[in-house]
């Protein structure tokens, strides 16, 4: 996953309470320890399921150089799904039972948003994934400092935001009209990603509480407003950067 303009994160502060204490320190709060578990699980499903549907977009890519650079990308989002797998191991979580809570939600969101073709394709990963990257990023600020660490790591770009970029752009200035079909797809995605993320929160009631401030500081019900708002004007950015109207 990536965002390719880290335009949401949230403007830096000196860190207080759990966010400036270390795992073992953090962790002793029973509630804050299930919460980092389900953000890691929701996280760690997220990862395996880049790796699947770029595996699948290559299949769609026209060119062999397309095919290549997709399989890298892939490659490289494993790579985050297994340092996420061997993070749950390390604090005596088996990573199935981390991820199994969120499996039915992200799947019936991409079954929901499957792409109909190779440019559909690669707009639902820079939209989406940015997404989902936005949303983790804010969380980040608010966790302990070897929790954040890890998070941001895995949030690092792969490369795609710039591939999905170039191809759309390009596809677009050869045939205008696809823009149009190409933004409702984004607008839909949004929509869908938006409903997708607060219904997996409202779920887990550890996660649900640390962004509106029972376990993590800072986070209150206002501030997850301004978070969603700081999202959707880093997705307007990103809809400019593909050429496509918000």
């Amino acid at each position: 996953m990536e965002t390719p303009d880290h335009a949401t994160e949230p403007e830096s502060a000196a860190p207080t309470g759990i966010a400036a204490q270390n795992w073992d320190t953090a962790s002793t709060e029973p509630q804050y320890h299930a919460a980092v578990v389900d953000l890691l699980g929701a996280l760690a499903y997220g990862e395996l399921s880049a790796f699947e549907r770029l595996a699948e977009d290559a299949k769609l890519a026209p060119t062999l150089a397309d095919k290549a650079a997709l399989a890298k990308m892939a490659s490289a989002e494993f790579g985050h799904f297994e340092r996420l797998n061997d993070r749950l191991r390390a604090i005596d979580v088996e990573p199935t039972s981390a991820m199994d809570p969120f499996a039915k939600a992200l799947d019936e969101f991409h079954r929901q948003t499957a792409p109909s073709d190779w440019l559909e394709g690669l707009v639902k990963a820079y939209v989406g994934d940015s997404i989902a990257s936005d949303f983790y990023r804010e969380v980040a600020a608010r966790l302990d400092t070897d929790t954040r660490a890890l998070v941001l790591a895995v949030l690092d770009d792969t490369g795609h935001g710039n591939f999905a970029v170039e191809k759309v752009r390009a596809a677009i200035e050869a045939e205008p009209r696809v823009g149009g079909r190409l933004a409702l797809w984004a607008r839909r995605l949004m929509g869908e990603a938006l409903s997708q993320a607060q219904r997996v929160v409202a779920d887990r009631d550890a996660l649900s509480t640390m962004l509106v401030g029972g376990v993590a500081d800072g986070f209150d019900l206002a501030e997850v407003g301004r978070m969603f708002s700081r999202i959707t004007e880093a997705h307007t950015k990103r809809m400019a950067a593909l050429g496509l109207a918000a």
